[in-house]
């Protein structure tokens, strides 16, 4: 009886632990009229050092440009690791915006992928994350605009997840937006600064978004918009996207 009593206190010191704090000023009267925060937004990021080990060490521990996490972290194989709650915050964003969220980290998740910047990304690495994606909207309702990369929030600090991803291929598959091919160029008086803007940059520095914009759209990491720029801008903002060309995800709930 002993051994029972002392399982049953420590059950319910473990259901105590997994609740949210009740404030001691309030008498706790429950509703069920709520449901747990949600996250809107999908964050990718490259890790830009060369193994997983060493990476989950970084997202684990304090380093030297101090502590940082991410809710998940793929590495090169496919392999699929989760340091951080969905439900809880991650410290992956840093300072940013995406249209009006301003604090990236509490609407967010973070997604780090195994890769140092310099090479291309592995191939089992991007069909990991399709199937990681296709779960995340699926259990989160995230919409497809809402896969973005640490560099469109941040365009003044981030470059990340860099120059090689493939975000067209994601886009073939329901995640982030691609413009059609072919489409007219953007008419005369047509304003790319509210474009960026209302695609969910930040134009506080526009030289900056430009870049990032370049990075995702272009692959090329400077110069301001051109016309070509201006017609994938155009394209954009009038949804002038390509479909989902590819099943989301049947390649594998695993």
């Amino acid at each position: 009886m002993r051994l029972l009593s002392l399982l049953v206190a420590a059950l319910l010191l473990a259901a105590c632990a997994h609740q949210a704090p009740r404030n001691p000023l309030a008498t706790w009267v429950p509703s069920a009229n709520a449901d747990a925060r949600r996250p809107v937004l999908v964050v990718l990021h490259y890790t830009e050092q060369d193994s997983v080990a060493r990476s989950l060490d970084t997202l684990r521990t304090a380093n030297s440009g101090g502590r940082v996490s991410a809710h998940y972290l793929i590495g090169k194989h496919g392999e699929r690791y989760q340091l951080v709650s969905d439900l809880d915050r991650a410290w992956h964003a840093g300072a940013g915006r995406w249209g009006a969220i301003t604090d990236v980290n509490s609407a967010s998740i973070g997604i780090e992928l195994d890769n140092n910047g310099r090479e291309p990304f592995a191939e089992p690495l991007i069909e990991s994350l399709l199937v990681l994606l296709e779960d995340l909207r699926t259990r989160w309702r995230i919409a497809p605009e809402n896969v973005i990369g640490h560099s469109d929030l941040a365009p003044t600090r981030k470059i990340d997840p860099g120059v090689r991803f493939p975000w067209r291929r994601l886009a073939e598959h329901g995640y982030g937006l691609w413009p059609q091919d072919g489409t007219p160029p953007a008419p005369a008086g047509f304003d790319a600064l509210q474009a960026l803007r209302t695609l969910g940059y930040s134009i506080d520095d526009p030289d900056a978004t430009a870049r990032a914009f370049r990075l995702r759209y272009r692959a090329q990491a400077s110069g301001g918009l051109d016309e070509e720029d201006r017609r994938i801008l155009y394209a954009l903002v009038q949804g002038w996207t390509i479909p989902a060309i590819h099943q989301p995800a049947a390649a594998a709930r695993d």
